[in-house]
């Protein structure tokens, strides 16, 4: 059995994002004293951007090293590398530019316009290759850290409710056609690989997210909130402000 989900809460966005980064250092600072390298995977979204940037702040970003850090996507919009659309460019200005990250061990998602043109399968077996190289017996690195974002709808990477990618059981990247936001075709960590996590943590701001965080929280089918279904093996953690909490039973 994982444990329960632990919910924090923080007074504001720009708390929560501070508080956040510093969980981030201290969790990969534990992992790094215990092994050469480790695992984190990142995700888009306007939240888990701001817990980048303050990553990025003077007092922080020293405090990990990053050039042992191998950072992976849990999902991607299959777009032109060049797109605004994408999630690893603001991962990359927000944080990644301005750490001494290893370029070999930053694994970014392929882009539409680079090498597998319109074959988005071919481009989730190409990651899901990638993933299996770092991981030894397995084909899914043991990741010390997930972040994930959660949308209004409780979609998490791009596991949308209600979407044919859900029922996925055996594959640890998919290609998802026709998301109901576009952009309409992405790549994706699925539920199985999301759980090859020592801790995966949520994060959410802003009222808009309050009805998908009490549902995901409070238990709801995975199918109807995908959100509610990564489970770290140690932690599993929702990190949210108070606008977000709004809509939580009142302990």
């Amino acid at each position: 059995m994982r444990p329960e989900p632990e919910v924090v809460i923080a007074a504001s966005a720009d708390r929560l994002a501070a508080d956040s980064a510093d969980r981030v250092v201290q969790t990969l600072g534990e992992a790094l004293r215990d092994r050469p390298v480790a695992h984190l995977v990142v995700t888009g979204g306007g939240i888990l951007e701001q817990v980048l940037g303050a990553l990025a702040a003077p007092e922080r970003r020293g405090a990990i090293e990053w050039s042992r850090v191998h950072v992976w996507w849990g999902d991607e919009r299959y777009v032109p590398a060049s797109s605004d659309e994408r999630n690893d460019g603001p991962a990359w200005t927000k944080l990644f530019e301005h750490v001494d990250v290893d370029p070999a061990r930053l694994h970014r998602m392929p882009a539409s316009d680079v090498g597998f043109g319109e074959d988005a399968e071919a481009a989730a077996d190409s990651y899901a290759a990638e993933l299996a190289a770092e991981a030894g017996d397995e084909d899914v690195p043991n990741f010390d850290l997930i972040l994930l974002g959660v949308g209004p709808d409780g979609h998490c990477a791009s596991l949308f409710p209600g979407h044919p990618a859900l029922q996925e059981v055996k594959a640890s990247v998919i290609a998802v056609h026709d998301a109901p936001k576009p952009p309409p075709t992405r790549l994706s960590l699925t539920f199985r690989a999301l759980d090859a996590a020592n801790e995966v943590w949520f994060i959410a701001s802003g009222e808009g997210k309050a009805d998908a965080v009490a549902r995901a929280v409070s238990g709801a089918p995975r199918e109807e909130v995908p959100s509610a279904g990564p489970r770290g093996r140690t932690r599993t953690l929702w990190l949210i402000d108070q606008a977000a909490a709004s809509k939580l039973p009142a302990s």
